[in-house]
């Protein structure tokens, strides 16, 4: 029974390190955090969006069974998008960067870290808009700024680089853009861990929302997203599992016309997660164009 208990926690700790942030599917990408019209990018100017992400994992899903802790995730991200008056391809051209503040704290295993995690810069973003459509196209990388130790669960960085590639669209199914059907996916390619010399397998995850505008302009959205990890890690001591992740949830948007921007909110519930934490993760956004 004690050894049935070492190796449960054993393995709690070895997922809780690899997936720190622990609301990845296994890379750098948070899903749930764009929501509704993700990949309809706004016109020619400067935006900030500010992300406000807190996530409670309440077990952690194995091959060899699952276990029951408690634990949580607090995330500020900050992204600076610049949409230019540039176009290549037919499309407009622009770029992004993402700095995150991030707490983690995980009782299950005594650890607790604050501090600035990787950052991200994505110098392509193509975007398409027809009458009734938006698309988009992005590619950028995860740098490993952030702090990470092999032996700290609950490390703000992850220890390895992401390449990111994204791609998604938006279809309305009305001229009046009252409904909206969308969805995002993120390809992520990782890095050798510098710690172990393990190289995570590629992962996809993909985000969709179902939305309304409602009379008075709030606009609503059964939400959700999915991941999986699509190869094995690499590297002595790499395991076979692979992690995957699946949540459902609803989102609010509406505007605030007094500072000029846009305020969106969503609950997400995750189920049938694999070689991960499960939990809740609640998000918020604030859009500020300049």
């Amino acid at each position: 029974m004690k050894k049935t208990k070492l190796l449960a926690l054993t393995v709690a700790l070895t997922l809780a390190a690899a997936s720190a942030p622990g609301y990845a599917v296994n890379g750098h990408y948070v899903g749930g955090i764009e929501g509704t019209k993700g990949p309809s990018v706004p016109p020619e100017g400067f935006y900030y969006r500010g992300y406000l992400v807190h996530y409670d994992l309440d077990s952690i899903q194995t091959d060899n069974g699952n276990m029951d802790v408690s634990g949580s995730v607090t995330a500020f991200a900050n992204r600076f998008i610049w949409v230019t008056d540039k176009k290549f391809l037919g499309a407009d051209y622009g770029a992004e960067a993402i700095v995150i503040a991030q707490h983690n704290d995980f009782d299950f295993a005594n650890a607790s870290e604050t501090g600035i995690g990787d950052i991200f810069l994505g110098p392509v973003i193509l975007s398409w808009h027809g009458k009734q459509w938006d698309s988009v196209f992005a590619a950028g990388h995860w740098f490993e700024t952030g702090d990470y130790s092999v032996t700290e669960p609950a490390s703000i960085g992850k220890g390895f680089g992401t390449t990111m590639l994204t791609l998604g669209g938006t279809w309305y199914f009305d001229e009046q853009k009252d409904w909206s059907l969308s969805a995002l996916s993120r390809y992520e390619i990782k890095t050798e861990q510098d710690d172990t010399g393990i190289t995570p397998g590629d992962s996809w995850i993909v985000e969709w929302a179902i939305g309304k505008v409602l009379d008075n302009g709030v606009e609503v959205a059964l939400a959700g997203y999915d991941g999986w990890q699509l190869e094995s890690d690499s590297g002595a001591g790499a395991g076979n599992a692979k992690a995957e992740q699946h949540a459902i949830g609803a989102e609010v948007t509406f505007g605030v016309p007094a500072i000029g921007a846009q305020l969106s909110g969503a609950l997400y519930t995750e189920y049938s997660n694999k070689n991960r934490p499960e939990g809740n993760l609640f998000r918020v956004h604030l859009t500020k164009a300049f």
